[in-house]
């Protein structure tokens, strides 16, 4: 396919893990015809499947200034996304200074929804919000031509990652209490940037809320489950602190566990009932659904017997 621009686009983060959004995005600029350049952190499997996608690799740390500038140069269009991580400020500060220096013409940011409820005298309990929070802050003094994307909880996250309870015991086991959220597929959420960047001109200094398609309980989601996967799931609301811990159990990084527990507490207040149409209206598009989301990953959610 004929190439749109000479540019590269640079994704960061590109061989990111479940739900992340950079490997998906680098597929779908890809197919609409356009050179990506997709950072890296280390070079291993997922950087060579990156290769073979047909995308420029490169390894490099979004917190150190030379590596940025040797990802940046040449790049006119860059898409800005890091996992939960305490240097989440530095890197995009280090980032965006760097894409200042060599003048891009558009730099989406990856932030999250929780911002849009906070402000200079109110946050979260979650150290990350508050670095999303000021990240943005940061980026909106910059001068920078910025579009930023405020996603709601990923269903990579939540429902699938920390979904181990439906495999072995029939059961979403979330502290989410009865609050409401509407959750979106980081694919959906990738292909919402793939549009942006495509044709960035019109998005330049606009904020974006994505969610998916409907704002329902956890007992909703858990007929969702029921249905898809043709054996009865119920949802269970289980205390927080052992949650919290189960999560240290399986070596999540405390700023990592604090963050998570901080936004099933903002659940519980029903902080995440929140439904845009945003997406269709960047995409055309209806958002994955509950139901469809587990259909696709079925085998995933599959009983494996005694859990290890």
């Amino acid at each position: 396919m004929k190439q749109k621009h000479d540019n590269p686009i640079l994704v960061t983060g590109a061989a990111g893990a479940v739900g992340g959004i950079g490997r998906n995005l680098t597929e779908f600029l890809l197919a609409r015809g356009h050179k990506v350049r997709a950072l890296v952190r280390r070079e291993d499997k997922r950087a060579e499947a990156l290769r073979q996608l047909g995308a420029d690799v490169v390894q490099g740390d979004l917190t150190d200034l030379a590596s940025m500038h040797r990802a940046v140069e040449g790049c006119k269009r860059i898409y800005f996304g890091m996992s939960v991580s305490a240097a989440y400020l530095e890197a995009t500060i280090n980032t965006a200074a760097v894409a200042r220096d060599h003048g891009v013409e558009a730099f989406v940011n990856m932030s999250q929804m929780t911002v849009s409820q906070m402000s200079i005298s109110e946050t979260t309990d979650s150290p990350q919000h508050k670095l999303h929070w000021l990240a943005e802050q940061a980026l909106s003094w910059s001068g920078l031509p910025v579009v930023t994307m405020r996603p709601t909880v990923f269903l990579e996250g939540f429902f699938l990652t920390l979904a181990g309870g439906v495999r072995a015991s029939d059961e979403l086991a979330l502290p989410m209490g009865d609050g409401k959220t509407s959750p979106i597929s980081a694919v959906d959420v990738a292909l919402a940037v793939a549009a942006i960047l495509d044709d960035p001109a019109p998005h330049i200094g606009q904020i974006y809320d994505l969610t998916g398609p409907e704002s329902a309980d956890l007992d909703h989601y858990a007929r969702a489950f029921s249905e898809a996967l043709g054996r009865p799931i119920r949802y269970r609301d289980v205390p927080l602190a052992a949650w919290s811990e189960g999560l240290r159990r399986m070596r999540f990084p405390e700023h990592v566990v604090n963050h998570l527990s901080a936004m099933t507490e903002l659940n519980r207040q029903g902080r995440y009932d929140r439904l845009t149409d945003t997406f269709y209206k960047l995409t055309g598009k209806a958002p994955t659904n509950m139901r469809d989301f587990v259909k696709l990953h079925a085998a995933e959610f599959e009983q494996r017997g005694t859990p290890e």
